[in-house]
């Protein structure tokens, strides 16, 4: 008998607490999941747009895709994939695209951006976010270069703030020890190996503006880990860029605009640009993954391809988290630029 009811005792409690979940689940709704068609009935020709805009852009302007993937991680890695980067500043609130290491995003990247955007709002007006744009953008672009496909799926929010103070930490420095860039990627639960495969792929098209390498050509004495030839290439270049900081260098000098394995055959030889990427092929944590990915195209392009599709969906927002904007640099109804502001 005391068995019986310890059992009806226990139903009870197990309906009750089921009740309860359902309850909790109709007031506070979990965010819908990204999907691969999530645009298939809302705007069905979604790809084909961004196609036209991409495929131009790139052809007419070969720096685009580099600028638009570095675009793409900036935003990600500070508070998630949420188009914050792309919020101008105001007389309220200084964004995150005006802090220190943001400023030399190239304006290639936010113009494609805006481009696609504009295209998208005229053929399925408030119906895609800014953050899905950058996120496929992206994507399309490193495939037009020659690199791997990845999936990407999309329904994501575009986030609500945009704050300068979010930034610092979040990003890697070109004065960075290689202890600290592990460790940074760390806190965003990548491991080394994804860490080798991001910064090769996001450097064999990307490039650098002189104040971020010149300690290592015009230091008391110059980095040994360089190599002659491109110390010399690089120091002429350099040479007058405290009157033109505009002044940039290929960190892939060898094929700046096709994307592949060079990166890491070039710092195996002593040819990488920045003193981070070059301390990767002699740190003894991350040397073998440089040496592996040298060796073998198809395998950085696999690690390569995984770690995008990681990245894309970082801390992102869905459902009522945030908004599709009208406009990129601009939320729809937070003049002031943002929730907290």
């Amino acid at each position: 008998m005391a068995n019986s009811s310890l059992l009806l005792q226990l139903i009870i409690l197990l309906l009750s607490s089921l009740s309860s979940a359902k309850t909790s689940t109709k007031n506070h709704p979990l965010p819908p999941p990204l999907t691969t068609d999530y645009y298939a009935k809302s705007c069905p020709r979604f790809h084909q747009v961004v196609q036209t805009i991409v495929v131009p852009k790139q052809s007419t302007t070969p720096t685009t895709a580099a600028a638009t993937l570095r675009l793409f991680f900036h935003d990600c890695m500070v508070g998630g994939c949420d188009a914050s980067v792309l919020i101008a500043s105001n007389a309220y609130n200084k964004a995150e695209r005006d802090m220190d290491i943001n400023e030399s995003l190239a304006g290639d990247g936010f113009d494609i951006v805006t481009r696609v955007k504009m295209a998208l709002e005229i053929e399925c007006p408030g119906v895609v976010s800014c953050s899905d744009v950058l996120a496929i953008t992206t994507r399309d672009l490193i495939l037009q270069i020659g690199g791997p496909h990845y999936e990407i799926k999309f329904g994501r929010r575009d986030g609500l703030e945009s704050k300068a103070t979010n930034v610092e930490g979040k990003l890697g420095r070109s004065n960075m020890t290689m202890n600290d860039i592990i460790r940074l990627f760390e806190s965003h639960k990548y491991s080394v190996r994804e860490m080798v495969a991001l910064m090769g792929g996001g450097h064999t098209i990307g490039f650098a503006h002189c104040k971020e390498f010149q300690s290592r050509l015009f230091g008391p004495k110059p980095d040994p880990s360089v190599h002659p030839k491109l110390l010399e290439r690089l120091k002429a270049m350099c040479a007058n860029s405290s009157s033109d900081p505009t002044v940039s260098a290929f960190l892939d000098p060898i094929s700046p605009g096709n994307f592949d394995n060079l990166i890491f055959k070039n710092l195996l030889n002593g040819l990488g640009v920045l003193g981070t990427d070059q301390a990767m092929a002699s740190d003894p944590r991350t040397r073998p993954f440089v040496e592996e990915y040298a060796r073998d195209q198809v395998l950085f392009f696999r690690d390569f391809a995984r770690a995008m599709e990681k990245t894309s969906v970082y801390q992102v927002k869905t459902g009522n988290q945030g908004e599709v904007r009208r406009r990129c640099d601009a939320f729809n109804n937070h003049p002031k630029g943002g929730k907290s502001a």
